[in-house]
């Protein structure tokens, strides 16, 4: 048995420092304390987040539960050094797929691993976090951050997330797709959180491009901040729109894009068509094509292409409902319509 040192071992030498994740934690405070609602009990330090629904507001009430992360998204923050936006991302995976059920929701939770703790990068991360649960109207109920001495390299860290909504048993989504509905698309102005593999190896790697490098001729920001544009955070437009139209449906457009994501939502006897051209797709998916050489049918499998959330709606409803999410600050089209079919959706390109 061989040993470096006679020196006694402590957890600070194997590589955990449990003061800096003391430290982390006070810097952390406000930024949670800046989310809490009234529902909110107690404070920071507990074992677990109390939070007191008021079951009188509902007739039927269910809880709805998700949990998502970042992916990769997470490496193109670690190698810009920007991090005080990829707590959006993650928190909007997660309430946008709550909301999606037709729930409004009520708390997150957060969990960073990490290969070593360093308070302010934690901060950063938190701060994210805690912006993307204000933009949401939910808590930042709790959280847990993890060192990973020997397992992630310094500087390397993961992030994922937990979030908890309610909803009426009569207001869950998807109910009543039929055909003649109208499919609307609320716009996204990037790449959100799904298909940085192939970005990388596209961008990155086939191209040789660097983060430092401007997004494309002509542009005065950097393909890094390009890649780390934050996701938007559709739950409030999303509820908004449920209590002024006859929203049937909606669908979030993260990993499966438009074709796997929207036909999650529809009835074995109706198809969805949704066309291109219908809508301004950001100039990023068309660099990544072409450093590529991806095909179309790859793309619209893979990435949003511009459109972060769909909903479903009556026919008579569906201007009604572009002006609606447009009121609550958000880009939006008829992007197509729902037809009888066989639970599958179709992408054609109209331009």
């Amino acid at each position: 048995m061989s040993r470096d040192s006679d020196e006694p071992l402590s957890y600070a030498t194997a590589g955990v420092d449990i003061s800096a994740g003391e430290k982390a934690v006070e810097l952390i405070k406000a930024h949670v304390r800046s989310t809490f609602r009234p529902e909110v009990v107690g404070d920071i330090g507990g074992f677990g987040g109390l939070f007191a629904v008021d079951w009188k507001r509902y007739q039927d009430p269910l809880l709805v539960a998700s949990t998502d992360g970042v992916g990769t998204k997470s490496l193109i923050a670690r190698l810009t050094g920007r991090r005080s936006t990829i707590g959006i991302d993650c928190v909007a995976m997660s309430v946008d797929d709550i909301a999606a059920q037709g729930a409004e929701p009520l708390f997150f939770l957060d969990y960073v691993s990490i290969g070593k703790v360093v308070p302010e990068e934690i901060d950063d991360i938190v701060a994210g976090v805690a912006e993307g649960c204000r933009q949401a109207g939910c808590a930042l109920l709790g959280g847990e951050m993890s060192e990973h001495p020997g397992v992630m390299e310094l500087g390397e860290f993961d992030l994922v997330g937990f979030a908890v909504g309610v909803v009426d048993r009569a207001h869950v989504l998807p109910r009543g797709v039929r055909a003649g509905d109208r499919v609307i698309g609320f716009g996204h102005p990037g790449l959100r959180c799904n298909g940085y593999s192939l970005a990388r190896a596209a961008l990155l790697e086939r191209a040789g491009r660097d983060l430092n490098d401007p997004a494309w001729d002509g542009a005065h920001h950097s393909l890094g901040a390009e890649l780390m544009a934050p996701s938007v955070i559709y739950a409030p437009a999303m509820l908004r729109l449920r209590d002024h139209a006859e929203v049937h449906a909606f669908a979030h457009i993260t990993g499966g894009g438009l074709p796997g994501n929207l036909a999650r939502v529809l009835p074995d006897h109706c198809d969805a068509i949704v066309r291109r051209g219908r809508w301004e797709e950001p100039r990023i998916f068309s660099e990544i094509q072409r450093a590529g050489g991806v095909s179309d049918e790859e793309m619209e499998h893979v990435f949003n292409l511009g459109v972060g959330m769909t909903a479903v709606v009556a026919a008579d409803d569906a201007l009604h409902a572009v002006d609606t999410i447009r009121a609550a600050k958000q880009d939006a089209w008829v992007i197509g319509e729902i037809v009888e079919g066989h639970g599958r959706v179709h992408v054609e390109h109209e331009r």
